[in-house]
C-alpha cells in the first residue's frame, strides 16, 4: 500500500520538511546569474559515462539502482551552481539520489559522442538538443527500461527538486503528473484566487487568444501565476522591476492568467477550454510560468523555473529578435555574447 505523497516528502527528508506556505519563502533565490569566473566542479559521486548510456544504465541496475539521471549542465552557468549548492548542498537529497540514480553529467557544448539509450549515436550537444535542454541545469530521468521518463529544466528549490525525486523514484508518474503530485503535497495551498501582480503591460484577459485564424503582429507571451506567491512576488519586483524586461515585454502582447481560473478561453492555438484545464494540460507545476508563442500561436518555449534577469532578458531578447528563427536558444546567445564582446 502506498503513503500518501504528503507523508512520502515527510519521511524522505533527514531534516523537518519547509513549510509549504502563502508566503512560499523556499521559492526565494535571489542570486547574481551572470556567467560565472571560475569553471564549476562536479561532486565526486557524480559518474563518467561510457559513451553509451545503455551501458550506464545496466550499471546503476547492477548496482541496485532505480535507473539513471542525465545531468546537461555548464560549467560557468550560475544557475548549475545553485543546483550543486543549494540542492545537492542538502545531506538528505544527495542520500536519497545516490541510493536510487547514478548521475551522469553532461556539458551541453561537448562534441564527443555518446549513445542514447534508444541505440541512436549523436554528440553530447545533440543529446542536449534532442531532450530540449534550454535552460542548465537540466535534469533527464530515465527508468530501468531506459525510457526517458520525466524532464527537470533549470533550477528549482530544494523542497521541489526532493518531490521530483521521489515522483520519479516512486513512480507516481505513471499515475499522475508531477503537477498534481505537488498539489496534494500542498493541500489547501497550491492555488489562490486572489492577489496577483498588476502591471500596466498586461492586457485585459481576452475570452480569446486564437491566432490561427488571425496571426498577431507582436509574439505573446502568457504568465501563468497565482495568488499570494511569494515567487511571483520577487520576479515582479526584481527583474520585471527592470527597465530593460519592461521595454522588451512592451513589444509583445502580454496576458496574466490565474493559474486555478474557471474562466474559459480559447487558447493561442484554436481549442476552447477552462485556464485550470490548459494549464492542467500544459503540465504546468511552477508559479510563475512564462509561455511565449509566435504570431501563429505556436509555443516557442517557455520559462519554467526560477529565473532572475540575466536569463529572462536574454530570453525576452531571444523572442522579440525571433533568434528562434535561426537557432536554439543557447547557440543564439552565445553568439550574441561573442559579437557583443566583438564590437
Amino acid at each position: 500500500m502506498r503513503l500518501h505523497p504528503f507523508l512520502l516528502l515527510v519521511l524522505l527528508t533527514a531534516a523537518p520538511l519547509p513549510a509549504f506556505s502563502a508566503e512560499g519563502s523556499d521559492d526565494a533565490y535571489p542570486f547574481d546569474d551572470t556567467m560565472l569566473e571560475e569553471e564549476l566542479v562536479y561532486p565526486d559521486w557524480f559518474k563518467l559515462s561510457f559513451g553509451d548510456l545503455r551501458k550506464d544504465l545496466e550499471e546503476a541496475l547492477a548496482a541496485g539502482k532505480k535507473g539513471i539521471v542525465v545531468y546537461f549542465g555548464q560549467k560557468r552557468c550560475s544557475y548549475c551552481e545553485q543546483f550543486l549548492e543549494k540542492d545537492l548542498g542538502q545531506p538528505d537529497i544527495v542520500s536519497y539520489m545516490r541510493r536510487n540514480f547514478d548521475v551522469i553529467p553532461i556539458d551541453i557544448w561537448d562534441i564527443d559522442d555518446i549513445i542514447d539509450t534508444d541505440g541512436t549515436e549523436q554528440s553530447e550537444r545533440e543529446l542536449a538538443l534532442k531532450y530540449q535542454t534550454n535552460f542548465t541545469p537540466s535534469l533527464v530521468f530515465y527508468d530501468e527500461n531506459g525510457k526517458a521518463v520525466f524532464r527537470l529544466r533549470g533550477f528549482y528549490p530544494p523542497y521541489k527538486f526532493r518531490a521530483a525525486l521521489k515522483y520519479v523514484a516512486e513512480k507516481f508518474y505513471e499515475e499522475e503528473t508531477f503537477r498534481d503530485y505537488l498539489a496534494r503535497a500542498e493541500p489547501g495551498m497550491f492555488f489562490y484566487a486572489e492577489g496577483l501582480n498588476e502591471r500596466d503591460f498586461f492586457m485585459d484577459v481576452p475570452e480569446s487568444l486564437d491566432r490561427t485564424q488571425t496571426p498577431g503582429d507582436k509574439p505573446l507571451v502568457v504568465f501563468f501565476e497565482k495568488g499570494d506567491c511569494h515567487a511571483c512576488d520577487l520576479l515582479h519586483s526584481g527583474p520585471l522591476n527592470d527597465e530593460r524586461t519592461i521595454t522588451e515585454i512592451e513589444k509583445m502582447d502580454a496576458v496574466q492568467l490565474n493559474m486555478s481560473a474557471e474562466q474559459e478561453i480559447t487558447t493561442p492555438g484554436g481549442e476552447t477550454m477552462r485556464i485550470v484545464d490548459w494549464a492542467d494540460r500544459l503540465g504546468l507545476f511552477h508559479a510563475p510560468t512564462l509561455l511565449f508563442f509566435d504570431g501563429n500561436g505556436k509555443e516557442i518555449m517557455r520559462v519554467d523555473s526560477v529565473v532572475q534577469f540575466y536569463r529572462l532578458w536574454g530570453v525576452l531578447d531571444y523572442i522579440n529578435r525571433k533568434g528562434y528563427e535561426e537557432s536554439d536558444y543557447q547557440t543564439w546567445r552565445l553568439g550574441q555574447r561573442e559579437l557583443s564582446r566583438a564590437e
